[in-house]
C-alpha cells in the first residue's frame, strides 16, 4: 500500500525542480499526476526556464516508477487551462483530491524603487494570481471529492522581508494570507489547506548566475562555490540548501492521511534559517 493511493494529484511548476520532486514522489506512493508547467519565457526573468522536453523527463521520471501521468502545457495565469487540467484529472483518473500549486518564478534584482513595474506584475501574476487561479479551478472538484489537501508553495520569503527581491516576497507573503483564508473557507468540505515555505532549495531558480549575485554582490562574476558560505551561514544545520526531494517529502505528508486533521500550517523547510539567532 503507497501512502498516497487513491489520490489524485494536481502538481503545477512541474517540469523540473521542486514540481517535478513532487510529482515522482506522490507516484512513488501511489498517487496519479496531473503535471502542469508553463514551459515558456517571460520578459524581464534572467535565468532559464523550463522547455516542454523537461516536463516529458517528468512524464519519464514518473513512469520509471511505475506511476501514472498526464502532462500539459498550461500557464497558471491561463484559467481555462487550468479548469482544462481539472477536467483532465476527472476524465484520466476519475476525480482529484489533491492540489499542489508550486509554479512560481524569480527575476528581480534590486531596490523596490528601482524595479520595472513589467517585473512586479509578471511576478505577481504567476507567484499570487497563479495560485489562486489554481486554487479556483481546482476546489469544486475536491468538494465532490468529498474533501482532500490543498499545498500551497511559499517561500521563507513569504514570513521574511528579503531584499531585492520585492516582488517575489510580496507574492510569497499573499500565499500565506491565502493558505491561511483557504484553510478557514473549506474546513467544512473537509479540505485542508497548507502551505510550505522552502528556504534554499538546489533548484535552477536558486543555483543560477543572477541569483548568485544576490548573495555575493562584492563579487562580479561569483560562482557556485562562491556562495556556498554565505548560503551555509544562513542554516543552522550543516548544509547550504535543501533539496528539491525534502520539499516533495514534506508535500507527501500533507497530501496523506498522516496528515488529515493538519490545516491552516505553515512549514518552514530551511535547514533552520528562519529560526537562527
Amino acid at each position: 500500500m503507497g501512502r498516497l493511493d487513491g489520490k489524485v494529484a494536481l502538481v503545477t511548476g512541474a517540469a523540473r525542480g521542486q514540481g517535478r520532486a513532487i510529482a515522482v514522489r506522490f507516484a512513488q506512493e501511489g498517487a496519479a499526476v496531473v503535471a502542469l508547467d508553463a514551459c515558456t519565457t517571460y520578459d524581464h526573468i534572467d535565468y532559464p526556464l523550463p522547455t516542454t522536453e523537461d516536463l516529458d523527463e517528468t512524464a519519464a521520471l514518473v513512469k520509471d516508477v511505475g506511476g501514472r501521468i498526464e502532462t500539459m502545457v498550461a500557464d497558471v495565469r491561463d484559467e481555462e487551462a487550468l479548469e482544462a487540467a481539472v477536467r483532465l484529472a476527472k476524465d484520466s483518473f476519475g476525480s482529484l483530491t489533491t492540489v499542489c500549486a508550486n509554479a512560481g518564478i524569480g527575476g528581480e534584482r534590486g531596490k523596490m524603487w528601482d524595479t520595472h513595474e513589467d517585473v512586479w506584475r509578471t511576478v505577481l501574476d504567476v507567484n499570487l494570481l497563479g495560485v489562486w487561479k489554481t486554487v479556483r479551478a481546482a476546489v469544486p472538484a475536491l468538494i465532490e471529492a468529498g474533501g482532500g489537501s490543498v499545498v500551497l508553495t511559499s517561500s521563507l520569503a513569504g514570513i521574511q522581508g528579503m531584499r531585492h527581491t520585492s516582488a517575489y516576497v510580496s507574492a510569497k507573503h499573499g500565499v500565506v494570507g491565502m493558505t491561511r483564508a483557504l484553510a478557514n473557507e473549506a474546513g467544512e468540505f473537509n479540505i485542508r489547506a497548507n502551505a510550505i515555505l522552502p528556504g534554499n532549495t538546489n533548484t535552477p531558480l536558486l543555483n543560477n548566475k543572477a541569483t548568485w549575485r544576490l548573495f555575493r554582490p562584492d563579487l562580479p562574476e561569483p560562482t557556485l562555490e562562491d556562495v556556498k558560505g554565505t548560503m551555509q551561514d544562513l542554516a543552522l544545520l550543516p548544509t547550504p540548501w535543501v533539496e528539491a526531494e525534502d520539499i516533495a517529502n514534506t508535500a507527501l505528508w500533507l497530501a496523506s492521511d498522516e496528515s488529515r486533521f493538519i490545516t491552516g500550517v505553515l512549514i518552514p523547510v530551511d535547514a533552520g534559517w528562519y529560526v537562527r539567532t
